[in-house]
C-alpha cells in the first residue's frame, strides 16, 4: 500500500473537514431587502391576516410607561377582556387552531383549564442596532453541520436567520432571539403532584447575560458563548446554598459547573444536555425542556411543517401581577384567570429522532412566534408514540428593553399528571432587572464558589 505524502494528508483531512462542515448558503441581497418592506425587521410578515384577527406590525410595544428597569412590572393591557373562551365542550370549533397538547389539556382538567383568549397585539420590538445586525445576518449567516448538530456561522447581535429555509434555522432563531443584554431577578420553581399538591423545588436569585448581543461586540469579537446563566439557590431550605453557573456556546461545546453544599466542592457537570435533568430545576425538567428548547440540537432532524396561525400564550404581564404563587398556579396548571392567549402566527418544527440516537421524546412538534422568534408551545411525544409533555412559554411586554420576551415557563405531563412551572417571579419586588453586563468573573466556577459557599 503507498504511504499517503504530508500533502496529501492535509489535503484529506481539508475535505473531510469541508465534509463536515458543509454550510447552508445565506440568502441573496434582494431576498434580505424584503425585511424593509413586507417583513419585519425580524422577519415576520408586516401585513395582517385576510380577517383582521391579527393585525399589521406597526412597530412593536415602547411606551415606556408601564415599563420598569426595578420593581414590579405593570400590565399595559390591563383593561382588555377576553373575546372569547375555549374550553372542553366548544373546542372542537377552534380546533385548527389549537396544538394538540392544548387540546389535551382541555379533555384531561375540563372543569378546571381553559383559554381566555385576547385581542391580538403585535408588541414585539428591538432596537435599531438589533435590526441592522439581522439585516447583515440575512446576507452572511450560515448553517453548518457538526458533530453536535447544526450550528450558526457568521451571525452576531440580531437573529440570525430571519428568512428561513429550514427547521433548524428557525430553531436557532429561537435560541438567539432577542432577550436584551443582561438581567437579575429573583424566582422559584414549583413541582405539582399528581395529586394536585404544589412543592417549592427553587427558589434562586439569578443572573442573566446574552454576549451574543454585547452592543461593544462584534463578529469578530464573538466566542461563541451565547447565553450565561448563575443561580444561587435561598431555598428550599434543603437545597438553599447550591449554585449552578453555565455558559451556552453555538458549537454546542457548552459548559455547567454545580455547587453542593453537601459535597462543599464545585463540579463540571460532564454532559449537561439534552434529555438530562437540570440542576436548575431540581432535576424535575430536562435541559432540553427550558424554555421550550435549549441546548444540542444534534439528535434530531428538523423539518420545517410551515406557518399557522395558533392561538398561544402571548403578552403576559397580567401573570406577574399576583403577589403569591398560589394565586397563580392551580392544582393541576396555571390558573386560567392569569393567563393571556392571543391568535398569533407561528412557525411550526417537527424534531424526529436521527437513527442511532437516544431521547426519551423521540419526536416533538415546537411552535415559534414569528414577530419575536420566542417558543411559545410544544408538545412531545414519548417512545410508545404517546403524547407525553405539553409545554408553554409566557411571553412579557418589556418597553424598557425593549422587547417581548418569555419569561414563566412549563410543562404538564399528560401521563403522569405531574407539571412544572419556572421562573415565577411572583413573590418578589425584582422582577428581571435590566442591569449593565456583569464583569467576566461571574459566570465562573470561582465566581460560583464566592456566591454560593454556606
Amino acid at each position: 500500500m503507498k504511504t499517503m505524502t504530508t500533502l496529501q494528508r492535509v489535503a484529506l483531512a481539508a475535505f473531510s473537514t469541508l465534509l463536515v462542515g458543509a454550510a447552508h448558503a445565506a440568502v441573496s441581497s434582494g431576498e434580505a431587502e424584503q425585511l424593509k418592506s413586507t417583513l419585519t425587521p425580524f422577519g415576520a410578515e408586516r401585513a395582517g391576516n385576510a380577517d383582521g384577527s391579527i393585525p399589521a406590525w406597526t412597530g412593536g410595544y415602547t411606551d415606556p410607561a408601564v415599563g420598569t428597569r426595578t420593581g414590579r412590572r405593570g400590565d399595559p393591557f390591563a383593561s382588555d377582556k377576553p373575546l372569547y373562551s375555549v374550553n372542553a365542550k366548544n373546542m372542537d370549533k377552534y380546533a385548527d387552531k389549537l396544538t394538540d397538547g392544548t387540546k389535551a389539556m382541555l379533555l384531561k382538567y375540563p372543569d378546571s383549564f381553559r383559554i381566555d383568549v385576547y385581542p391580538t397585539r403585535r408588541t414585539a420590538v428591538a432596537p435599531q442596532w438589533v435590526y441592522d445586525n439581522t439585516l447583515k445576518n440575512a446576507t452572511r449567516a450560515t448553517i453548518v453541520e457538526t458533530a453536535n448538530g447544526a450550528v450558526p456561522q457568521g451571525a452576531y447581535g440580531g437573529i440570525p436567520f430571519p428568512i428561513p429555509k429550514t427547521g433548524v434555522e428557525v430553531l436557532w432563531n429561537h435560541l438567539l432571539r432577542w432577550q436584551g443584554v443582561a438581567f437579575k431577578y429573583e424566582q422559584q420553581g414549583v413541582l405539582g403532584t399528581a395529586n394536585g399538591k404544589n412543592v417549592l423545588t427553587v427558589a434562586a436569585q439569578a443572573n442573566i447575560e446574552y454576549p451574543y448581543y454585547d452592543p461593544q461586540g462584534s463578529l469578530e469579537k464573538f466566542d461563541g458563548d451565547y447565553w450565561m446563566v448563575r443561580m444561587i439557590n435561598d431555598g428550599p431550605p434543603v437545597r438553599a446554598g447550591e449554585g449552578l453557573v453555565a455558559r451556552f456556546n453555538v458549537s454546542g461545546d457548552g459548559q455547567t459547573w454545580v455547587y453542593l453544599t453537601g459535597q462543599r466542592r464545585v463540579r463540571k457537570l460532564p454532559n449537561d444536555c439534552c434529555d438530562m435533568p437540570t440542576q436548575a430545576t431540581a432535576g424535575v425538567m430536562s435541559t432540553d425542556d427550558l424554555k421550550i428548547f435549549t441546548g444540542k440540537n444534534g439528535r434530531f432532524d428538523w423539518k420545517l411543517v410551515g406557518k399557522k396561525e395558533m392561538l398561544v400564550p402571548y403578552n403576559s404581564n397580567k401573570l406577574l401581577q399576583p403577589t403569591k404563587v398560589s394565586e397563580v398556579l392551580g392544582e393541576h396548571h396555571v390558573n386560567p384567570d392569569v393567563m393571556r392567549w392571543e391568535l398569533h402566527r407561528v412557525w411550526v418544527v417537527e424534531a424526529k429522532l436521527k437513527d442511532g440516537q437516544r431521547h426519551q421524546a423521540p419526536r416533538s412538534l415546537y411552535y415559534f412566534d414569528e414577530d419575536t422568534w420566542n417558543g411559545v408551545l410544544a408538545d412531545r411525544w414519548d417512545a410508545k408514540g404517546q403524547l407525553w409533555k405539553t409545554m408553554w412559554m409566557s411571553q412579557v411586554v418589556m418597553p424598557d428593553v425593549p422587547a417581548t420576551m418569555g419569561i414563566t415557563f412549563g410543562f404538564n405531563d399528560l401521563l403522569s399528571g405531574t407539571s412544572y412551572t419556572n421562573d415565577l417571579v411572583n413573590e418578589t419586588t425584582h422582577q428581571f432587572d435590566v442591569v449593565a453586563p456583569y464583569s467576566a468573573s461571574v459566570f465562573t466556577p470561582d465566581g460560583l464558589v464566592g456566591e454560593a459557599v454556606r
